[in-house]
Parts: structure tokens; C-alpha cells; sequence
């Protein structure tokens, strides 16, 4: 093949460079592409002859060529150093494989196309967002409208300066926060791409957020103009402002009607106000009773930055007014605006939150129905303050949107709450008060869980045959529902009917046989743990225990004169219907004068960041503090020093009477 003629390259306005070699050695370079790039030493390899660091690339480029024999195309940015005045420069590489009198090389035609790509920029800075308008911002502050769209949005002719007559159609709420981003993007060097989002007043009196994007043109390193696209995105941010509610909303898993209005409230602000709070009726009885009074509670708030600290939520409540309830009938939200120096009417809001509103310079209050099922479940107080607009039409009817957009997950922890309500009755119908007992005292407690599903199956109980012996049982029905809860009323009655009828010489092991077999044939549970207990009163004074467990926490002993610690017995038998045909073990131990006995479900114990064996150390170190207390109050203290309220929990203590 004949080797390339340089001479041909002299006179061409493009930038051509030739490489020789495995090194790939400059062996020749043009006028233009000394202009171009700067004059490089001829015979020195490609690395050495371009040093800067932004040229790996190139060389790299220049590697896969000759391996390939496949020509390549390589764009390349160059940034000019910091504080230079003349502004980015833009470049396309052309590397083809040729034949030299050196052997195989590359030749390498730069074009310069700065020029062409700041058009295409310009280009792409109008057509590419899709938008309401366009306009043009200089360097002097003066304004020009090239794609019309301001007065259609805002009902006002356009300014041609950005001035306090542009910003009073700006939201409060955002109108700083704009101007520190807009002052943010003009002191950066280089000033770039510039976007954000914000409230502008419509023509009808309501804010409607918009999209702005503006793209610097640079002359000489400096920002001369922005060119800005602006688009209404009120549908967009509404579907968006949705998602992310109902996203909140199904975050509280199995959560109430305070977790679900909570995440509510905390969607709206500071979005779409300044403050919110939730009112829950008492009654789920609709038509509000006519000469009733009606009492609401407040379940839910949230204020956003900047406005004084909510008061604390706690069963505030008020008898509602004559304008809560005509809204609440009506079904339609009604504003109350607030003058200088007024306060809400009484039997809107609890009075703590009456005084939040006149600390926070309220300008209004909103009231909302929130409905579930047609059901009206009570009401959403939304209040403007300080410089916040009153809500418009626009305003009113969006909100009214949202808290119909929650209906649904407001609808699921309805019919969870009256679920749990069920659960709870049934629950506490079993668990009555402990008997008296002679020669001890007895003390008993069942804590529901917080969250709205833990409604368990949890359970204790207390038996005094007629002989005086003592029959205490304590279990836990797995799962959190109303079938749980219904399995633990089965299960307790059968184990009661059983300790009574075969009488108090009947070993515990054996009862619990019996249960397990009475829940196996009429498929009662399918997984419970228990403890049944038998205690008798011997003649000096003491208590003799025997028990089986059947998968449960083990009982807790608290001596008079030592250490507490737990009766674990020699062996450890499985769950009740885990392995019906496995023999069932007893354990006996003799309580003395003012010794403790504490049987407990796990809810006391168990908690997500820690083991059982902690939970279980916890419990040990708490008895030792609080042994002196009197029963009921040794009760409340464990629960509230150990238990995070996730799980429902049982307790029931015996103590053995102190000497005379």
C-alpha cells in the first residue's frame, strides 16, 4: 500500500495530526492544528506530546484504533481555567487508521465546534421543555416575553422587569426561597442550568404551582441572558401530591384512625398549608342526634417550620358548635376568615389550640368533613397564618380531594378499629378480677397493644378450689386478630373447666394433656404457649407450686430475702399442638413467707432491637428494684420500665402473706 502524502495536509483549514508506531509518535502536525491544539514536539509519543489529563481518553481512542483498523468518532468538552474570561469550547476528533512511510499510524482532523453547538443549546433551551411560556431574563434586569402564556395564567399583562410587581404573584410561602435559589445561580461560576418550582396566583385568585428552567447564554465567561421555559404543572404535582399521601397513609401498617389522620395531616404540611389539625367525633352514629351535644376529640396536627410549637396531643376535646355541625350535615367545607385581634368561635378547636391560632397570627380557618363508608367520622381544621392567602375555590376544592383520595386506607383502619373494639370486648369479658385468696394476695393486668392490629391473644386466670388451692394459668394464642382473641376465649374456658372438674389433686402436666387434646380434635388453635399453675397452702405458712409449661416464658420468683430468678424447671415441653402425643412434664416448687410469683406473656419481655435473653435480664433487674412495691403497683411499673407497647401483655402476681 503507498504510504500517505503529508503534503497534501499543509494548506487545510482542518487540524490534522499524524501518529506512527506502537507508541504512537507525533510524526506530523499542520498550521491549523497548531492553532487548534498548540504546538507539539514532532517525534515524541502520543503520551508525552499531549500530557494534559483529559487526553486518557484520546490515547485510549488511539490504542482501540489501531487494534481494530475501525475508525472512531470522539467528542471532547474543553473547560477553560478558572477565572478565564473566555467560555467552554467544544470539539470533534476524527481517528481513522493509515498508512505512513513510518509504517501503520492514525490520523487524526479536529474540528472546532463551539459555534455550533451554542446554537444548538440556544436551540434546545426553547423547544426542548415542554411549556406555557417563554421569555427572556438579561443581565440588566429587563424581562421579554417570547411565547405568550403570563396573562393567560395570571390574569395580569406581562412586566417587563422582574420587579416587586413579578413577585407579588408569587406564593409567600415561596417567594424567598426563590429568590435565595435565583441568587444561588447567578453567583456560580460558571452560572448554569437553573430549575425550579414554585406557587404563582391565578386569574381566579387560587395558586397553581409551575416548572421554571432557565438556561444561561454565556458571552466572555458571563451570564449576559437566561433564556427560561415555565410550565403549569398543577395536574402533574396533584397526581404526585396523591401518590405520595396514599403512599404515606399505607406506611402505618395495620395502623388506627390517629396513625392514619396523623399521616394525613403530615402530607398536607407544609404543602398545601400551614397548619392542620383532625377533629374525631365521639359517635359513629349518623344523623348527628338533633338536642344531643356532640363531642369531637383532637387526634392528629402538624405545623410546619417556622410557625410556634403545637401543643402537645393529649384528649383534648370540646362539645362541637352549631357551625361545626350545619358543615358536617352539609358535607361542604366552609372558611371562617379571622380579623385582627379575633379568635376562632367557640366549639371549633380545644382551647389549647384556640390559643395556638391567635399566637401563630391565624388569618383563617377551613373546616373539612372527612367521611368513610358514609359515615361522617368527624373533621379537618386548616388554618392560613401570618402572610398566608386565605384559601381560594381552586385551594378548597383540592383539599376536599385529598382527604377523598384517603377515604380508602381511612375506611381499612375504621373497620380495624371495630374489629379491635370486638377483640377487646371479648378479651376483658374473660379476664375478670382475681379472687381472694387466704394466706396471699393476688394482683392481675392485661395491656392491649398500641398499634390498632395487635389485638392478641393473650390471657390469664385465677381458680380457688373449694379446698382453698389455687389454680393460676397464664398463655398466648399466636397472632393478632380476632381469631386469636376468639382462640383464647375457647382455650381459657376449656382449661378452666378442666383444673375444676378433675380437682385440685390433678397434676398440671395432665391437665394441659387434656387441653391439648381437646384443641387438636376441635382444631380450637393451631399454636398457643401456657403455664398451669397449682398452689397449696401448707401448714407452716408456705406454698407449694407445681406446674407444667408448654412453650411459655417461665415464671419469675422474687424471694423475700433473695435474688429474683426464673423457675425453668428440668426440661422445657413444646407449645400446646405442636406434638399432642409428647408426655407433658411437672415441675414443683415451695414458696416461702412474702416470696413473689410472677407469670407474664411475652409482650413484657420481647422487643425488636433487643434478644429474649436481654428482654429476660431486663425483667430480672426491674423485680430486684421494684420487689418492694405492692402487687397492682409492682404490675404497672414492670409494664410501663419494660414494655414498648408493640405487643398486648398478661400479667398475674401471687404473693405469699409475711409472717404474722
Amino acid at each position: 500500500m503507498r504510504a500517505l502524502d503529508v503534503r497534501l495536509f499543509d494548506e487545510t483549514v482542518a487540524a490534522v495530526a499524524l501518529f506512527a508506531g506502537s507508541e504512537h509518535r507525533l510524526v506530523y502536525q499542520n498550521d491549523a492544528c497548531a492553532r487548534l491544539l498548540g504546538a507539539r514536539p514532532v517525534g515524541l509519543p502520543a503520551r508525552e506530546a499531549f500530557p494534559e489529563p483529559d487526553a486518557e481518553e484520546f490515547l485510549t481512542v488511539l490504542d482501540e484504533v489501531v487494534a481494530t483498523g475501525r475508525p472512531r468518532r470522539l467528542p471532547e468538552t474543553r473547560e477553560p481555567d478558572p477565572g478565564a474570561a473566555e467560555q467552554a469550547r467544544y470539539f470533534v476528533y476524527s481517528c481513522t487508521p493509515v498508512s505512513l512511510a513510518e509504517g501503520h499510524g492514525v490520523m487524526v482532523v479536529a474540528l472546532d465546534t463551539t459555534a455550533e453547538t451554542m446554537a444548538l443549546e440556544r436551540y434546545e433551551a426553547v423547544v426542548t421543555a415542554v411549556s406555557q411560556m417563554v421569555w427572556v431574563l438579561r443581565a440588566d434586569g429587563s424581562a421579554q416575553e417570547l411565547v405568550p402564556g403570563w396573562q393567560k395564567l395570571t390574569g395580569s399583562p406581562w412586566h417587563d422587569r422582574m420587579d416587586e410587581r413579578w413577585g407579588a404573584f408569587i406564593h409567600p410561602r415561596d417567594l424567598a426561597r426563590l429568590r435565595q435559589e435565583w441568587r444561588a445561580a447567578l453567583d456560580r461560576e460558571p452560572p448554569r442550568l437553573f430549575e425550579t418550582t414554585f406557587r404563582v396566583r391565578a386569574a381566579d385568585g387560587s395558586y397553581r404551582h409551575v416548572w421554571s428552567r432557565c438556561v444561561p447564554i454565556l458571552r466572555n465567561g458571563r451570564a449576559e441572558e437566561w433564556i427560561a421555559a415555565t410550565d403549569d404543572i398543577e395536574d402533574t404535582w396533584n397526581a404526585a401530591l396523591r401518590e405520595h399521601l396514599l403512599a404515606q397513609i399505607a406506611q402505618v401498617s395495620g395502623g388506627g384512625l390517629d396513625e392514619s389522620f396523623a399521616a394525613v395531616v403530615n402530607a398536607i404540611v407544609p404543602e398545601l398549608a400551614d397548619a392542620c389539625v383532625i377533629m374525631l367525633l365521639a359517635q359513629e352514629e349518623w344523623p348527628l342526634p338533633g338536642h344531643v351535644p356532640v363531642t369531637a376529640r383532637r387526634a392528629a396536627s402538624s405545623t410546619r417550620h417556622g410557625l410556634p410549637a403545637r401543643p402537645p396531643l393529649r384528649d383534648q376535646t370540646i362539645v362541637v358548635s352549631d357551625t361545626v355541625r350545619d358543615m358536617l350535615e352539609r358535607r361542604t367545607p366552609r372558611t371562617l376568615r379571622l380579623p385582627p385581634g379575633e379568635s376562632v368561635p367557640p366549639g371549633v378547636v380545644p382551647a389549647v389550640t384556640e390559643q395556638w391560632l391567635r399566637t401563630a397570627n391565624a388569618t383563617s380557618v377551613t373546616l373539612y368533613p372527612l367521611v368513610a363508608e358514609d359515615i361522617v367520622l368527624g373533621y379537618a381544621v386548616i388554618s392560613a397564618n401570618e402572610d398566608s392567602p386565605a384559601p381560594g375555590p381552586a385551594d378548597t376544592e383540592r383539599l376536599q380531594r385529598i382527604f377523598q383520595f384517603a377515604e380508602r386506607p381511612i375506611r381499612k383502619a375504621l373497620d380495624l378499629q371495630r374489629a379491635r373494639r370486638t377483640a377487646l370486648r371479648l378479651q376483658h369479658a374473660h379476664l375478670t378480677s382475681p379472687p381472694t385468696v387466704s394466706g396471699a394476695s393476688l394482683a392481675a393486668c392485661y395491656e392491649p397493644a398500641s398499634s390498632a392490629n395487635e389485638i392478641g391473644g393473650d390471657w390469664y386466670d385465677a381458680v380457688v378450689h373449694t379446698d382453698g388451692t389455687l389454680v393460676l394459668d397464664i398463655g398466648d394464642v399466636a397472632g393478632h386478630d380476632l381469631t386469636a382473641a376468639t382462640a383464647m376465649g375457647q382455650l381459657r374456658s376449656m382449661l378452666r373447666g378442666l383444673a375444676w372438674n378433675n380437682g385440685p389433686e390433678f397434676l398440671p402436666s395432665a391437665v394441659l394433656t387434656m387441653l391439648e387434646n381437646a384443641a387438636e380434635g376441635l382444631d380450637i388453635a393451631s399454636f398457643a404457649t401456657a403455664i398451669h399453675s397449682r398452689l397449696q397452702r401448707l401448714p407452716d405458712g408456705t406454698w407449694r407450686m407445681t406446674w407444667a409449661n408448654a412453650g411459655h416464658p417461665p415464671p419469675l420468683l422474687v424471694p423475700s430475702r433473695a435474688e429474683p430468678y426464673f423457675l425453668t424447671g428440668t426440661d422445657e415441653d413444646p407449645p400446646l399442638c405442636v406434638d399432642p402425643g409428647l408426655p407433658r412434664t411437672c415441675h414443683a416448687h415451695t414458696l416461702a413467707p412474702g416470696d413473689t410469683l410472677l407469670l407474664y406473656t411475652d409482650g413484657l419481655i420481647e422487643i425488636p432491637t433487643s434478644s429474649l435473653d436481654e428482654g429476660q435480664h431486663r425483667l430480672l433487674t426491674a423485680a430486684a428494684r421494684q420487689r418492694d412495691e405492692e402487687l397492682s403497683e409492682l404490675l404497672v411499673s414492670l409494664q410501663n420500665s419494660l414494655s414498648d407497647n408493640r405487643d398486648d401483655i398478661a400479667l398475674i402476681a401471687f404473693r405469699v402473706d409475711p409472717p404474722g
